[in-house]
């Protein structure tokens, strides 16, 4: 059985005035890099046995804290990536509303092929997202068999992560809480994914929910 630890990067400036970040490679502000810590002290008798983080700065160094506590490396990969939103990404919602009222409108309705504009990078469809994102977790477990992993990521993999845990559609409303630093405990036995606890903030003092709610 691998154990997996997944976890959503600290907070950012951008999640706190709700703005769309996707691929933009946003840093951590006080309260994030505070949680970076929070999350490492909370980990200090729970060494893992390798960490990965998504190559964007807000992942990477919130999976730094918790690798400088137990003199561990970081392994970074774009497969850990948040999903990428083309033109949306740097707005806010009702400045997506008024710029692309029925992209905005086809998002909202959770349309898991609906398309975005495209930006300066082309966006997923949350069918490609979903399946880049199972695909890149359950990978890592099957290269790290019996370990335990921790993975540190964006909200938006987590949200993919426990749907497939859950076989929740798509088509339907996000059904969890997906906070910063927040502890979340599956397993991976090769061919099922299961929660263990999800959502854990006792070792915080604030997180934010991610921002489609």
């Amino acid at each position: 059985m691998t154990e997996i630890l997944l976890i959503r990067h600290g907070e950012t400036d951008w999640n706190r005035l709700r703005r769309l970040q996707g691929h933009l490679d946003v840093d951590l502000n006080d309260m994030g890099r505070s949680q970076a810590q929070a999350l490492a002290q909370a980990l200090r008798q729970e060494k893992p046995d390798v960490i990965y983080a998504s190559d964007l700065h807000r992942a990477f160094y919130t999976a730094q804290a918790v690798a400088n506590l137990h003199n561990m490396p970081v392994h970074k990969t774009n497969a850990l990536r948040e999903r990428c939103y083309g033109a949306f990404e740097g707005l806010m919602y009702d400045e997506i509303s008024e710029r692309y009222p029925e992209a905005y409108k086809e998002w909202r309705s959770h349309d898991p092929h609906a398309r975005f504009p495209e930006g300066e990078r082309v966006g997923e469809t949350m069918q490609e997202f979903y399946t880049r994102a199972v695909k890149a977790v359950t990978t890592l477990a099957e290269q790290h068999k019996g370990q335990k992993l921790l993975l540190v990521t964006h909200g938006g993999v987590l949200d993919c992560l426990y749907r497939y845990a859950h076989d929740i559609s798509l088509w339907s409303e996000r059904p969890c809480e997906i906070a910063n630093a927040a502890i979340n405990r599956l397993t991976w036995n090769g061919q099922v994914m299961q929660v263990v606890t999800w959502a854990d903030k006792s070792h915080l003092q604030h997180a934010l929910d991610e921002i489609d709610r």
